[in-house]
């Protein structure tokens, strides 16, 4: 008669070995972690922010929240690079909805505005991006990769004719760039984003009228 099979001895109650849960344990303190970060950086940006801050808003200790980020900057680098990697999604979906290039160009602003007004840590990582000079780590630089997806969707507007005649594409580019970021930290600053929605309706209206054939 075979044995009767038993629980593996490393098994929990839950069928998950411990090393396993250990490890989940850890990625949701980590992200409750930068949950509270992305906040406070939003709230108080990154000079006036402390590592007490953090802990106390996630309500952790600060042995729990050193075990995973040794200082403010590492908090701040990992926040910047969760803001990089939300965009080529957000750009890919639009590309793929056959809209003309302008079309295209400005389905990506809108979203990307709905994005700023209603995801703290992309806040947060805007804000950083501005304050980078503080910040005494390898911050990546603001923009290039905006101003390089915006040159593009410009040049190929003007291949197709919705661009204004004479307009130089990476001039658009550079423009739309600057008035988008200022637009959305000019409403950060003023109202705590209260009138993000209509001061880039306003934007885009200039905007339009001067780069469109």
């Amino acid at each position: 008669m075979a044995p009767t099979p038993t629980a593996s001895p490393v098994a929990t109650a839950s069928g998950r070995p411990p090393k396993a849960l250990k490890q989940e344990r850890a990625r949701n303190t980590r992200r409750t972690i930068l949950d509270a970060a992305a906040q406070v950086f939003a709230e108080k940006g990154f000079a006036a922010m402390t590592l007490q801050d953090v802990a106390e808003r996630a309500g952790l200790t600060k042995g729990a929240l050193y075990f995973h980020f040794s200082n403010k900057e590492s908090l701040a680098v990992e926040i910047v690079n969760i803001y990089l990697e939300r965009w080529q999604p957000l750009i890919d979906s639009v590309e793929q909805a056959g809209l003309s290039p302008l079309e295209t160009l400005v389905e990506i602003l809108d979203r990307t505005a709905e994005v700023f007004r209603t995801e703290v840590p992309i806040q947060a990582a805007a804000r950083l991006q501005i304050e980078r000079s503080l910040i005494h780590a390898d911050v990546p630089t603001p923009y290039v990769g905006w101003i390089a997806v915006m040159t593009e969707l410009a040049e190929q507007a003007k291949e197709a004719g919705e661009l204004r005649e004479g307009l130089d594409p990476a001039v658009a580019a550079r423009v739309i760039v600057s008035s988008f970021f200022g637009m959305q930290h000019m409403s950060d600053m003023l109202s705590a984003r209260a009138d993000q929605r209509e001061r880039y309706r306003e934007m885009c209206d200039v905007l339009l009228l001067g780069i469109r054939a």
